[in-house]
This record gives C-alpha cells, sequence and structure tokens, in this order.
C-alpha cells in the first residue's frame, strides 16, 4: 500500500481564487502591521529624545569627545556623579539597549534615521550599569554601562553619550561624546570632566597591580591591595645597606618639596640585586609600607607587559611608586635575543621621558644582576643606585631566627652550633628550618589542639640534620642555600663518568 501525500495548494491549484478565510485571515494581519507601526511612531527614539532636548537639530551641531584607558572607567562615572549633582533633579539619564554586538557607535548614529535604528540598533531601553571596586576593602561605585546622560546648565542644554569598555563588542575605552546647544559650553564640559575624573582618582594614595587580561577582576584592569606594615625591626639587613634603601626612597619622599625649591630632581631608580630568598621583595614590602600617601603600581610576571599604563598612571598620581619585580625577565642583554626586546624600550623610554621633577621611583628588582642590559642598570637617570642584598651573616641570622619565632617557645641554647652550621644560607632557608621543627615537636608531643607546641633543641637539630641530608639538596637549592661544595651520595660517587655522546 502506498500513500501520496499532497499540499493543500497542491489540492486546491497554484490559482485557486482567494476563499473568504483567506481575506480575513489578510485582514488581521494589516491590522496587526498597522497597529505596530503605529505604536513604534509614538515611540521615543534617541533622535526625537535629544532633539526636544537641545531645542536644536543635533545634526547640526559638533561633538566632543573624552576617551579614558579601561581602568579609567570609575574615576571618570566619580566625575559622571559630581556633575549630575550639581545639574539637580532635572538631569536625566536614559539606558541604552540593542547596542550589544552591533560595534562601536556614537551619538552621530544614534540620531540618524529611526527606522533603521530603532528596530536594529541602539534604542531607548533600561540603564544598565556595573559595580566596580573603589579600594581594598570590597566598596564598589555602580558605573554607566552604556547610556545617554541629559544636563540643563541655565539656558544651555548638554547631553552625554556614555560608553564603557566592552568586550564582547571589542572596546577597551571609555568613550564620553558631548553635544551642547551652545558648542562651546561641550568643550568646557569636557575639560570639566576630565579634571574631576584625575581630582576623584580612586587610584591615588593605593597600592594596585595590572590584572593578568585586560579586564581584570570584576571588570577593572587594575586591582588593589591592602598597604603592607612593617616595621624596620622586621626588615633584617645590614645597616648601611637598610640606610642606602631608606635614604634613596623614602628620605626623597619625605623631603620632597625642600629637594625641588633646591633645584634637585626628585625621579630616581633604585635596583635591589642579590640571590633569591635574601628578602628584596620583603624590602619592597617595608618601602610599600613606609610610603603612606603615595601611589604605588606593581608589575610582576605576566603583567609586565602593562609598563606604559603603570608609568601614565604613576604620572598622573605622584607622588607615585612603580615596582618592577624580576626585571631582568625583560631587561636582559640585547645580544641574548639578537636584538631589541620592545618591553625593555619602553621600559627605557618611559624612564626616561619623566620630567626630572617627577616625584616618581622606579624600583626595580632582579635576581640576575649580570644580565640586566647596562643602559639601565647602569645609566645616570635610569638607576641612581644599585644596592647588593646578600645572604645574611651570622649576626643577621640570629635576628631572623628570633623574627621567624614569633609566639613560638623554643629552646635556643645550643643556637651558636645552628648558626655555626647554616653559613650562605638564606631567610627563606631558616624560616622553614624553624617550620620544620615546629612539625617535629607537635609529632613527638601529640597532645590536644589547645596544648602549645614547645620546640626542644633537639627538634632544632633534626630539623637541620634533615634539611642538610642529601636527599634534600634541591629542596636547599629551592630555598637559596649556598653552603659551599656540593655533597655527594655514595652511590654518585661509585658510578664512572658519563661520555659525552650528544
Amino acid at each position: 500500500m502506498s500513500f501520496t501525500v499532497t499540499s493543500e495548494s497542491d489540492a486546491h491549484g497554484a490559482d485557486d481564487p482567494p476563499r473568504l478565510a483567506d481575506i480575513a485571515r489578510y485582514g488581521r494581519y494589516l491590522t496587526r502591521s498597522l497597529a505596530a507601526r503605529a505604536r513604534a511612531a509614538d515611540q521615543p527614539t534617541f533622535r526625537s529624545i535629544l532633539t526636544e532636548h537641545l531645542a536644536v537639530p543635533p545634526s547640526e551641531l559638533p561633538i566632543v569627545l573624552e576617551q579614558w584607558p579601561a581602568y579609567e572607567h570609575v574615576n571618570v562615572q566619580a566625575a559622571l556623579d559630581v556633575l549630575l549633582t550639581e545639574h539637580g533633579p532635572d538631569a536625566r539619564t536614559v539606558g541604552i539597549a540593542g547596542h550589544r554586538h552591533h560595534g562601536p557607535f556614537g551619538i552621530a548614529d544614534l540620531v540618524g534615521e529611526d527606522s533603521v535604528h530603532f528596530h536594529h540598533g541602539p534604542r531607548p531601553g533600561n540603564v544598565t550599569t556595573v559595580a566596580l571596586p573603589i579600594g581594598p576593602r570590597g566598596a564598589t561605585r555602580d558605573c554607566l554601562r552604556a547610556a545617554v546622560v541629559l544636563l540643563t546648565a541655565g539656558s544651555d542644554r548638554i547631553a552625554l553619550l556614555v560608553l564603557g569598555p566592552d568586550p564582547e563588542s571589542g572596546s577597551s575605552s571609555v568613550n564620553v561624546e558631548i553635544i551642547a546647544s551652545e558648542p562651546a559650553r561641550a568643550e568646557e564640559f569636557g575639560r570639566r570632566l576630565r579634571e574631576l575624573s584625575l581630582e576623584l582618582n580612586v587610584y591615588r594614595g593605593q597600592v594596585v597591580s595590572f590584572g593578568h587580561h585586560m579586564f581584570g577582576e570584576r571588570g577593572s584592569l587594575l586591582q588593589f591591595h591592602e598597604r603592607p606594615t612593617m616595621t624596620a625591626d622586621e626588615l633584617i639587613l645590614p645597616e648601611a645597606t637598610f640606610a642606602d634603601l631608606r635614604r634613596q626612597v623614602v628620605g626623597v619622599a619625605r623631603n620632597s618639596a625642600r629637594l625641588r625649591a633646591a633645584g634637585q630632581h626628585l625621579k630616581r631608580g633604585l635596583l635591589l640585586y642579590g640571590p633569591p630568598g635574601v628578602g628584596k621583595t620583603h624590602s619592597v614590602r617595608y618601602l610599600i609600607g613606609e610610603l603612606t600617601g603615595t601611589t604605588v603600581v606593581e608589575l610582576t610576571g605576566d603583567t609586565l607587559h602593562a609598563i606604559r599604563e603603570a608609568c601614565s598612571v604613576a604620572r598622573s598620581l605622584q607622588p607615585a611608586m612603580i615596582v618592577v619585580e624580576d626585571v631582568d625577565l625583560i631587561a636582559e642583554e640585547r645580544s641574548r635575543y639578537g636584538g631589541e626586546t620592545p618591553l625593555l624600550f619602553t621600559l627605557l623610554n618611559e624612564m626616561d621621558g619623566l620630567d626630572e621633577d617627577a616625584d616618581v621611583v622606579f624600583l626595580l628588582t632582579t635576581n640576575r644582576a649580570d644580565l640586566l642590559e647596562p643602559a639601565l642598570a647602569s645609566r645616570p637617570g635610569r638607576v641612581d643606585q644599585a644596592v647588593h642584598i646578600d645572604l645574611p651573616d651570622r649576626d643577621a641570622r640570629r635576628r631572623l631566627v628570633e623574627l621567624y619565632r614569633g609566639s613560638l617557645a623554643i629552646d635556643l641554647s645550643r643556637l651558636d652550633s645552628v648558626l655555626d652550621r647554616t653559613d650562605r644560607v638564606t631567610a627563606s632557608f631558616l624560616k622553614e628550618l624553624l617550620r620544620r621543627a615546629a612539625v617535629l615537636a607537635a609529632e613527638r608531643d601529640p597532645r590536644a589542639d589547645d596544648v602549645p607546641l614547645a620546640v626542644s633543641a633537639d627538634d632544632l637539630d633534626a630539623a637541620l640534620e634533615d634539611l642538610l641530608d642529601t636527599r634534600n639538596q634541591m629542596t636547599r637549592a629551592v630555598l637559596g642555600y649556598d653552603g659551599g661544595p656540593r655533597t655527594f651520595a655514595i652511590d654518585e660517587l661509585d658510578e664512572p663518568d658519563e661520555p659525552d655522546d650528544y
């Protein structure tokens, strides 16, 4: 058995005359279409909103564009909030819908043909915001993502198009377009907006670092950090080394006004170099803690590419300090790569480009000073002083043990023996030594958690023996131990040398 399927049009014929039901359906379609068009004509568009507000055809007015990097979004909003307050209750904000995935647009696009933009492009909608951090303790400010702001100043009418950074649309900047019934007012408003955004900058006097990708945590390229608090007693350095550090960084900052009045330059560069684990990062933390009120921008690892942006922030928010840790990653000898590295070129240009009286310090750290580009490490005006932080001597090791023990009850009656056996160790090694001794004490005396640990001299000796054992040779290496000739295991000495056959 077979079946033949025929469509309704086949059954009635292609030229079947209209029936009454068809005419009724067509009538309903025309009615709905006309009603939709009538309702659409009654809906406000940006063209009608702006024309009514400005009382002048927008197409006849010039447009002023102000633009900022993405990390300035929160500061632009702070300025806008002030201006909205100044213009009183008549200020009005209109959200924008239908703008995502349509690429960049401006006021000129909003006041184009209504039929195009109402159905397929930006149109009036709900106001949307994004909460961006304004400090290190979780406080945020709601920032406009895309909106038109309408302001009235006496007889002058001003309209702004505010567009925040939008990764989905490929926009990495904050754009504010300004149009006014009196064109000179648009330029004046733009200057006022820029001045306020600098005056109210939330990064001023803070410790910040650049995020690992363009829009960073919670949409912010710059991330806040708590300023460390350290006393001079917590930084175990030789007296002369400590004096060099403090004079070059803190001393200049504290006396900047008098030095500038005397015609002395404030811009300076300080290089901290030495083996890993000796306290370079600890020294940086101390200096950051001392410079209260100074804007600190930290660059390290995969954020080193943001050197230009960091210098821009520092230049705007003086006094400032730029911390570049492991600078050898970008400032190795050019010959190692057969030519200039872009990041090195950028760093040198930025260091040279700042005015001599700019209250900005470049604080650089490295484990490999021998690899650094001589122009960076030696040339005056880039690095003014290089400070060598070496392995702690015997007195420094004793002070480090006292520092790291904290509230730990420990028998130090045989500490001199420990100090004799820890020549050429780093601060990190001693910190790990005390931790291991505490672990051994806990295992030796497994009492309740509320019973304080008591580390014996035997625990300390055992922890040191463990760290110095040949099986922990790699552990000592990563802790920065430089204990002289290598100790070989017996089985290593018995094996013949392998021939170099590769």
